[in-house]
C-alpha cells in the first residue's frame, strides 16, 4: 500500500509543444529595406511624379484651343443661359465681337483676350484737350478784362483749327489724331458750357470759374480795385497824406541840418577872413560877398534850392556876431557879410588858422615815404 501511495502523490508533468527551429530565429538585417533605401526609394517617385504632371501640364496648354468670343448681340443670352459658357467666352469690356472675332473700341488696343486703353491717344488727347482750353478761355478772359475777345466758339471752327494744330506736329498718325481729336473734343463738351443755336450749329464757351486763371494778374488787380472802390480810395488817400507828411518831415529835417552845417562854414570863413584883413592892413578886406559865399559852399544841385540858402541867410540874420550891408563892388551893388567879434574868440581862430599853417609847412617840408627810400637809396650808393 505504502508504494501505491507514493507512485500516486508524485505530480503528473505537462507535455510541452514541439518547437519550430526558424520561428525562434531572428530575421536577417537583409529581408527589410534601410532608412537610406527608403528615402531614396520616396524621392525617385516624387521625381517622377513631378515630371509626369508638368509633361501633362504643358501638353493640355500646347493643344488647347482657345474659345471663340460669344458675339455682342447674344451676350444677354449668355447671362441667362450658362451652357453657352461651354462653348464661347463672353465680349470683354470696350470691345465688340463678332463670329468669335474680338474687335477694341477706338481708343483702346487689343491686349491678349482684353481692350486696353492706347495710351497714346490718351496722351494726345489731353494735349488737344489743354490747346483747345487755352484758346477758348483765354479769349474768354481777355474779353472780361477789356472786352476785346470772344465768348462763343462754334464746334466747327475748333475742328478746324485742331486740324491746323495737327499740321504742325507732323509726327502725329492720322488715325491717331482722328480718334484723339474726337476724345478731346468729348472731355471738352464735359465741362465747357454748350449752346445750339438755330441753325442747329453747336458753341462752346468757357464757364466763368475757369476763365478767372486765365485773367492777367493786372487785371485782376485792377478788377478788385474796381469792386473794392470805396475801400480802397480812402485808404490810399490817407497812404498819400502819410507820405506827403513824411517827404515834409524829412524835408524839414534836411533842410535844418544842411543850413547849419553851411552856417557853421560861413561863420568860421568871415572869421577867418576878419582875423587875416585885421593881420595884414590894406591887403585884404574884412567883408566877403554872400552871393561868392553861396556859389563856393553849396553843391550845383543844391543851388536850384533856394529854400535852403534862404535858410542860411535866417539864420546869419539871427547871430548879432554878423554884420550884412550892401556894398558897392565893382560897380554893383552887393550883399556882404563881415565878421564884427574880437576877443577871444578872434584868438581861438587865430589859433586855429596858425595850426593849420604849421601843418601845412610840416607837410610841405617833411619827405614822403618814397623820398625817404628814395635818399636812403642815394645815400648807401
Amino acid at each position: 500500500m505504502s508504494s501505491i501511495t507514493r507512485k500516486r502523490s508524485k505530480p503528473k508533468q505537462k507535455s510541452s509543444p514541439p518547437s519550430i527551429p526558424f520561428l525562434l530565429k531572428e530575421p536577417p538585417p537583409s529581408l527589410f529595406p534601410s532608412k537610406e533605401d527608403l528615402l531614396k526609394l520616396f524621392t525617385v517617385v516624387a521625381i517622377a511624379s513631378s515630371v509626369v504632371i508638368a509633361c501633362n501640364y504643358v501638353f493640355t496648354i500646347f493643344n488647347r484651343h482657345p474659345k471663340p468670343f460669344c458675339d455682342s448681340d447674344n451676350m444677354t443670352g449668355f447671362f441667362h443661359d450658362h451652357s453657352i459658357s461651354d462653348f464661347c467666352e463672353p465680349c470683354p469690356n470696350n470691345g465688340e465681337c463678332s463670329k468669335g472675332k474680338l474687335e477694341c473700341l477706338p481708343g483702346y488696343k487689343k491686349h491678349r483676350r482684353l481692350c486696353v486703353e492706347d495710351g497714346e491717344i490718351n496722351q494726345t488727347a489731353k494735349k488737344l484737350s489743354e490747346w483747345v482750353e487755352y484758346h477758348v478761355c483765354e479769349a474768354y478772359a481777355r474779353y472780361l478784362c477789356d472786352g476785346s475777345g470772344t465768348i462763343w466758339f462754334q464746334k466747327a471752327d475748333i475742328l478746324k483749327e485742331l486740324d491746323e494744330y495737327k499740321s504742325k506736329n507732323l509726327g502725329w498718325k492720322n488715325d491717331t489724331f482722328f480718334y484723339s481729336k474726337q476724345k478731346a473734343m468729348e472731355t471738352m463738351e464735359s465741362y465747357l458750357e454748350t449752346r445750339t443755336v438755330s441753325d442747329g450749329i453747336k458753341e462752346l464757351k468757357c464757364p466763368d470759374w475757369l476763365a478767372e486763371h486765365y485773367k492777367p494778374l493786372l487785371c485782376c488787380i485792377r478788377q478788385w480795385i474796381y469792386r473794392h472802390a470805396v475801400l480802397v480810395l480812402p485808404i490810399c488817400a490817407l497812404f498819400l497824406l502819410f507820405m506827403t507828411f513824411l517827404r515834409r518831415v524829412r524835408r524839414s529835417h534836411y533842410l535844418s541840418t544842411r543850413a547849419e552845417q553851411l552856417y557853421e562854414q560861413v561863420c568860421d570863413i568871415l572869421e577867418e577872413n576878419a582875423m587875416t584883413a585885421k593881420t595884414i592892413k590894406g591887403e585884404s578886406e574884412p567883408w566877403v560877398v554872400a552871393s561868392y559865399l553861396r556859389d563856393h559852399l553849396l553843391l550845383p544841385r543844391e543851388r536850384k534850392d533856394t529854400m535852403l540858402w534862404r535858410k542860411v541867410e535866417e539864420l546869419v540874420q539871427e547871430d548879432s556876431r554878423l554884420d550884412q550891408y550892401p556894398k558897392l563892388v565893382k560897380g554893383e551893388s552887393r550883399t556882404v557879410w563881415e565878421w564884427q567879434v574880437e576877443g577871444s574868440l578872434s584868438l581861438k581862430r587865430g589859433k586855429k588858422v596858425a595850426a593849420s599853417k604849421m601843418q601845412s609847412v610840416e607837410h610841405v617840408h617833411t619827405p614822403s615815404t618814397a623820398q625817404q627810400m628814395k635818399t636812403g637809396k642815394l645815400l648807401n650808393s
